[in-house]
């Protein structure tokens, strides 16, 4: 589960201990993220949720090893990341985590089969025709069997989605950071989209975590971080049908999201 930290914790799929965060705006210092210490167990549905500013993309970042932090550490799958090369943490990426993001990122000369081809090139030990056989499972995972020769252009935004999960998923990475993925799409089909995610979390055992403000995702999260000011303001955890606030804090919307998914649930 997501829970602060302490030195009994076992060895978790992300572990942030201490992390700050700063960024120069002109000869201003902005801190993005302030003594942020968490961990994330290992097939969890985690949302971070938070206002535009609140730090949460700049979490996710550090998270996707994107970014470092000013100071602490962040772990991932075991792996304690600082002082890796760029080669090294291209590598840790490609291997560990897969990226979904709202503007969908596809390359629009390749494919649909292409896309989701792409982070495999660099899999050495990959023939041919085991991508070949790696692209097609995830493309009907997704239900894109039968536009695997469609380019972006052709497909609509929910397709292109689903194009990018398939693409996330097919490195079968530990964990897959989502970027605000429903953010471009509309009600019914940013439904599917995280009802298709949430399935492929239980069946696979992926770790997901997201960046969002959406009360959706908060909604059939697992787990859920909240960001005020860089800081966490709240952590909570779902039993059963209802929310377990493991650190108080006071979080507006918490009751509004174990409303809807109890609508959800008697429906």
């Amino acid at each position: 589960m997501a829970q602060a930290m302490n030195a009994a914790d076992m060895v978790s799929v992300v572990r942030i201990e201490n992390v700050f965060k700063e960024y120069m705006l002109g000869e201003q210092k902005v801190r993005a993220l302030c003594d942020i210490s968490l961990s994330v167990d290992d097939g969890v549905f985690l949302a971070i949720a938070g206002p535009s500013g609140s730090g949460k993309s700049t979490l996710l970042n550090l998270i996707g090893c994107i970014d470092t932090p000013s100071a602490g550490k962040i772990y991932i799958n075991g792996e304690d990341v600082g002082g890796k090369t760029p080669d090294q943490l291209a590598d840790l990426r490609a291997h560990t985590i897969g990226f979904i993001f709202q503007t969908f990122n596809l390359l629009p000369v390749l494919s649909a089969a292409e896309n989701v081809e792409y982070p495999l090139l660099q899999f050495r030990e990959l023939g041919a025709a085991r991508r070949r056989e790696r692209v097609a499972k995830y493309l009907k995972i997704v239900g894109l069997s039968q536009y695997a020769d469609h380019r972006p252009n052709q497909l609509s935004g929910g397709q292109r989605q689903r194009v990018a999960i398939a693409r996330a998923l097919a490195t079968k990475p530990k964990i897959v950071l989502a970027d605000e993925p429903t953010a471009n799409l509309d009600h019914k089909t940013g439904e599917g989209i995280l009802s298709l995610m949430k399935r492929i979390n239980r069946r696979t055992r992926t770790t997901f975590i997201f960046s969002t403000h959406d009360r959706r995702v908060m909604a059939m999260a697992d787990r859920l971080v909240k960001i005020e000011d860089g800081k966490i303001a709240m952590l909570g955890v779902r039993t059963a049908r209802h929310w377990s606030v493991v650190r108080p804090a006071k979080f507006i919307n918490l009751d509004m999201v174990q409303a809807e998914q109890e609508n959800e649930d008697d429906n």
